[in-house]
């Protein structure tokens, strides 16, 4: 009899050890939502990002036409970033992203056309048209290692036609659903099947940029933001009911052209003094803010909100329809917008929550984020590969370089000092700004064009070699200091330099097809 208590007791002991352990694995491997949005830019919401010289946020007349209600309260339960950087356009952040690796260290770095190589005239030969592979190192496949189940819902844009990247699967996912080697829908409307509608069919001719996956929806009104999330909630339960941690990359075609209003929004945007596509655009936002909070709404329904993160982004700056390239208008006050050197083109919204916060959660104890505040220093796209692998307690490969900084102490609403403040953002392609390199450095910021005098189908006359703005003074880069500040430009530029050499940057050709590097100004330009 005391044979047979003992081993009872020993076996309830196993099993009170077992069930701590899992407690703490459980713990250690928080679940993780990505929540990317494609072509949100600063502005693009009712959450002011823009703040005063005290940090502190500044309602814009932008933040007023937006109804993004998800969004704050997202942003009540967490922290968002005033200055945080993506590339300008959406293939290049994407890898990033995923790498942790800036686009000129993995050298995709322009917008991937499906079918064939867009790099440009004068654009480097041998840039990363490709894309990531099945042997790129990713988050995804990291955490996939680890145990997690990894959840691809919405745009791809990884790699082109019948390349490894047009699959995400081949990429680190478990699942992918409507991930395709494109970077937008033909048609957000289900009776249009988001694309696949015979009507699209040509002639001897596949049908591209066609969403995949969702023939469920087709004829039922269901718009495809709504589908996706739809889509997303299933996932997120499956996982549950798995007892597996989750990564759910959830992202969006929204906000990207077409701009197909979504009717279940049209009408508060309706009579307000803005064009149709304005009023579409905004219609998108809403309909994506919504999605924000069904997934919420869906981790709190399971009981699994106050153990998963919340990662809000944008790719790029806004491509918002309200004014022209260089102008102050789709995101005002920011200067620019999608596929240019100026901040409405680089500068993105990105905002860390837990779902639920709980500071007596083991898992929020070790990764605390700050409640309701906004951190004023410069973060990057860079940084999401090394702070998902922290929270995961995931270690990054010895061989893989990574130049993102983990935001665990920004998150946590602390300033890095240990960080470089600085973001190097290069385009060696043909675009809305063509052939330039910009490049920010605490309060400084340089604008450097390779072919300044070469004429393409958005440049229509010769632009300055060099542009230098102070953006804590001038944050809309109204004055150009370039010729004031020769030596400011001059230290600015040596260091962008630097920064191009360590990350093994491509550069433009010239009509003879030779490199063309920069160089650094002279003593007065």
């Amino acid at each position: 009899m005391k044979t047979i208590l003992l081993l009872i007791t020993l076996a309830v002991s196993s099993l009170q050890i077992s069930l701590a352990q899992g407690t703490v694995a459980k713990a250690t491997q928080p679940n993780i939502v990505v929540f990317l949005v494609d072509d949100m830019g600063l502005m693009d919401t009712s959450v002011p990002f823009i703040t005063d010289g005290k940090g502190q946020p500044i309602s814009q007349p932008l933040n007023n036409w937006y109804h993004t209600p998800n969004m704050e309260n997202l942003a009540t339960k967490g922290i968002r970033f005033s200055q945080f950087y993506a590339q300008s356009v959406c293939s290049p952040t994407r890898a990033s992203l995923l790498t942790g690796q800036n686009a000129t260290r993995h050298h995709t770095t322009t917008w991937i056309k499906p079918d064939e190589n867009n790099g440009g005239k004068f654009g480097p030969k041998q840039w990363n048209w490709q894309g990531l592979t099945s042997s790129s190192v990713t988050f995804p496949q990291l955490l996939k290692n680890a145990g997690y189940k990894t959840i691809h819902i919405g745009k791809g844009h990884f790699g082109p036609l019948k390349s490894e990247g047009a699959d995400p699967k081949n990429i680190g996912f478990d699942v992918n659903i409507a991930g395709a080697p494109w970077g937008r829908p033909k048609s957000y409307y289900s009776h249009n099947h988001y694309g696949n509608h015979p009507k699209y069919k040509q002639k001897n001719k596949p049908l591209t940029h066609n969403i995949p996956h969702l023939e469920a929806y087709y004829d039922k009104d269901i718009f495809l933001t709504e589908a996706l999330t739809l889509e997303a909630n299933k996932q997120i339960a499956q996982a549950t009911s798995e007892n597996k941690p989750f990564l759910l990359y959830m992202s969006h075609y929204a906000v990207h052209a077409p701009f197909d209003s979504d009717p279940r929004f049209a009408k508060r945007y309706q009579n307000r003094g803005k064009s149709k596509q304005a009023q579409a655009y905004a219609t998108l936002m809403e309909g994506m803010d919504k999605s924000l909070g069904d997934i919420t709404s869906k981790l709190e329904q399971l009981g699994i909100a106050e153990n998963t993160l919340i990662l809000f982004l944008g790719d790029n700056g806004s491509d918002a329809p309200l004014g022209k390239n260089d102008a102050i208008a789709s995101s005002a006050p920011l200067k620019g917008r999608k596929g240019t050197s100026w901040e409405g083109g680089m500068r993105a919204p990105f905002i860390a929550a837990w779902a639920k916060p709980n500071k007596n959660m083991a898992i929020q104890k070790r990764f605390p984020i700050a409640q309701n505040k906004i951190n004023t220093q410069i973060a990057t796209v860079l940084d999401i590969y090394p702070t998902i692998l922290s929270v995961a307690s995931v270690q990054n490969p010895s061989s893989q370089v990574i130049d993102g900084i983990n935001l665990t102490k920004q998150l946590s609403g602390q300033i890095n000092t240990n960080r470089k403040n600085s973001f190097l953002m290069h385009f060696p392609h043909e675009h809305r700004h063509s052939y330039f390199t910009s490049y920010r450095l605490d309060n400084w910021k340089v604008i450097y064009n390779y072919l300044p005098e070469v004429k393409t189908k958005h440049r229509k006359k010769q632009v300055k070699r060099y542009q230098l703005y102070n953006l804590k003074n001038d944050p809309t880069e109204s004055n150009d200091l370039a010729s004031s500040q020769p030596k400011k430009l001059k230290e600015i530029m040596t260091s962008m330099i630097t920064e191009l050499r360590r990350q093994n940057a491509q550069y433009p050709i010239d009509k003879q097809g030779k490199t063309i590097k920069p160089i650094l100004p002279k003593s007065s330009i």
